[in-house]
């Protein structure tokens, strides 16, 4: 599994495979689309043709039927949303399914269900989600693995590139971001600069 997760967002200027294509371009290996308005299907397959051409990890948020049905990697499923087993018997045994967790309560019922990695967050305000759950800080971030869970945590909501050391000085396996990448000037300078903070803290 992949240790940068791009969350996919449109803008005023560019579609959600628009940005997709972009951070692909740049470098990142693990694209989840994330489209909370109207018909997710036109994009999951404009998404998988981009990933299919880059090698990367797809998944849809929201949509096991979907996924299946594009032959992405997986499905994400949040708080609100299907648990993830029935998301799992949806899209089947070999995809990979993550879940959203604010609590270590949330996390811990999540890998027990079976999921394969959980969206930890978030770490501070972020605009690019709505009813955003409390946030946690590192604070929030040292409890969860105080937990001990037996699942790769994915760190998630506002996170900056000073940020990243820190986050993984608590245990977390990755990082997710949207905006940081999608309103970088320089896209492949930043995802590099990403990486290379991941590798070095881990």
């Amino acid at each position: 599994m992949e240790r940068l997760l791009y969350i996919s967002q449109q803008t005023a200027t560019a579609s959600h495979a628009d940005n997709i294509l972009a951070a692909c371009e740049a470098g990142c290996r693990w694209i989840q689309l994330r489209v909370k308005n109207g018909d997710a299907s036109a994009a999951a397959f404009q998404a998988m043709d981009i990933c299919r051409q880059y090698g990367a990890t797809l998944t849809i948020n929201d949509h096991p039927d979907i996924a299946k049905a594009v032959g992405a990697h997986g499905v994400h499923v949040g708080l609100q949303d299907m648990p993830v087993a029935e998301a799992r018997a949806i899209a089947g045994p070999q995809a990979i399914i993550g879940g959203t967790a604010n609590t270590p309560e949330d996390a811990l019922a999540h890998a027990a269900a079976g999921a394969d990695y959980v969206g930890y967050g978030p770490f501070r305000f972020t605009t690019t989600k709505e009813k955003l759950s409390p946030v946690l800080g590192l604070a929030g971030y040292n409890r969860l693995m105080a937990a001990r869970p037996n699942v790769p945590i994915i760190a998630i909501g506002g996170i900056l590139l000073t940020d990243i050391p820190a986050l993984l000085d608590t245990g977390v396996y990755g990082i997710a971001v949207s905006g940081l990448i999608t309103h970088a000037p320089d896209k492949k300078s930043l995802v590099q600069q990403i990486l290379d903070s991941i590798w070095t803290n881990s």
